[in-house]
């Protein structure tokens, strides 16, 4: 079994530099680590790189930024992509630029949230 990781110097950053959300939380999971507000999870931070949250709403702002895909291994060894896109460089250099990243990730997973809880209700 491997050792679960350890914040690091850029966990510490990212907690510090999204404080203005509420209250941020960063787990590890999976050997990456999920960045949480509110209880809310929406962000991965693997290998020093902060992924946000995305959907179909945001999804194309991160990509003409130039963002790329949060992509893992998976045990056949193909590559499987989530819906969550690195910060833009420039977000990473301006906090209120890293804030407006981070709250359309926000938004992206509160959308997620009530898509889901919409799904519980009707299956009833």
């Amino acid at each position: 079994m491997s050792a679960m990781p350890k914040q690091t110097d850029f966990t510490n950053w990212v907690t510090e530099q999204l404080t203005p959300l509420g209250a941020v939380r960063v787990r590890s999971m999976f050997g990456a680590f999920g960045v949480y507000v509110d209880d809310l999870f929406f962000a991965i931070i693997d290998d020093d790189v902060l992924y946000f949250k995305t959907d179909d709403m945001n999804r194309e702002h991160f990509v003409k930024a130039g963002s790329e895909p949060f992509r893992y291994p998976a045990k056949d060894g193909s590559m499987t992509e989530m819906s969550y896109y690195s910060a833009p460089d420039i977000a990473m250099d301006d906090q209120a630029e890293l804030l407006d990243w981070a709250r359309s990730g926000l938004d992206a997973a509160l959308r997620a949230r009530a898509v889901k809880l919409n799904k519980g209700k009707t299956s009833r």
